[in-house]
């Protein structure tokens, strides 16, 4: 019995940011609002674009799908980490750190798929305009967010498996606000090489792969942005590219710059402190980066609203009559 408690141990200890108290109730509220703020904003995202059939193209849809992902991406780890703070436990159990990571593992390599497929979706806009509905059809683009799915799916079987295989000894703690697979693999007292080598081959496959990807299409649309001879096409080529531009900037920055200081001091609290950039604020802040740059997204969330509150008033209306 000694032995199987040190090998799945009954739960690990998420530290999180500070210890102290005093802090707590103002971390609670900071963490909840952003996290109301994002499910709020890339919910109105989706129903915009449901509800609005001008709005039904490749680059909507994929906008869609990224929306529906950051939901999904937050919800994975702020839930339960305000959990913990109200509660005032710092401990997720074996099975629920697993499965944490699990998810995490899924939307985050979604997040970074469906950033390049949206730069392949810009690169045949802006560099193949001829041929932008014939090769960008409905079929392909469901195909292509298939694709992800599936592929990440696996890429977090993979691990989770890798993951199940450890032993655990004494040493519980994750200097984290939630369960990420680098620091869960580093706590285990058996060989970890097989978890350590397959980390690297994802991080080389499954991240710069697609940021390569990225940076090839973009290249491609700088060039043909240049060879356009008005100033104004200019400029409407690179608006519709502009607001995918900032998001993948993002996205990319925060999180090779928390994996690179990670590496280097895997348990120092700023890491954590570093993690919300990509965990937390670059998913509340997509949808107004795609909603202020876009005159459509822009009057579409606007149709959406006003529907909205005639409907309510209408139902006020009828209560009041009756």
């Amino acid at each position: 019995m000694k032995l199987r408690n040190q090998t799945q141990p009954s739960e690990f200890l998420l530290l999180g940011f500070s210890e102290d108290p005093a802090l707590q109730p103002l971390t609670f509220g900071l963490f909840l609002s952003m996290y109301l703020v994002t499910v709020s904003g890339n919910l109105l995202i989706v129903l915009a674009i449901l509800s609005d059939s001008h709005l039904h193209t490749p680059m909507y849809f994929f906008l869609a799908n990224l929306s529906m992902v950051d939901i999904c991406f937050t919800s994975t780890t702020v839930p339960k980490m305000l959990v913990n703070i109200q509660t005032q436990s710092r401990a997720i159990s074996y099975a629920g750190c697993i499965t944490q990571m699990f998810f995490f593992i899924i939307f985050a390599g979604q997040e970074n798929f469906l950033l390049t497929v949206m730069a392949y979706d810009r690169f045949v806009a802006i560099c193949h305009p001829l041929h932008y509905t014939v090769i960008m059809h409905a079929r392909l683009c469901v195909q292509l967010v298939l694709v992800c799915w599936t592929t990440n799916v696996l890429h977090g079987f993979l691990h989770s498996f890798l993951v199940l295989r450890l032993s655990f000894c004494a040493d519980l703690e994750i200097h984290h606000f939630f369960c990420e697979l680098n620091q869960v693999v580093h706590l285990a007292c058996s060989d970890t090489f097989l978890n350590d080598l397959m980390m690297y081959l994802a991080a080389v496959l499954l991240m710069a792969g697609p940021l390569s990807g990225i940076l090839y299409s973009y290249s491609k649309i700088v060039s043909s942005i240049r060879a356009i001879s008005s100033a104004q096409g200019k400029h409407k080529a690179f608006s519709t590219c502009a607001s995918h531009l900032s998001v993948v900037s993002l996205f990319y920055g925060t999180s090779i710059g928390v994996y690179l200081s990670a590496s280097a001091a895997p348990k120092l609290a700023s890491t954590a402190m570093a993690s919300v950039m990509y965990t937390v604020v670059t998913p509340m802040l997509n949808p107004f980066i795609y909603s202020l740059r876009n005159k459509d997204m822009k009057r579409a969330l606007k149709r959406l609203l006003e529907g909205r509150m005639m409907g309510w008033w209408g139902g006020r209306g009828k209560l009041n009559a009756f």
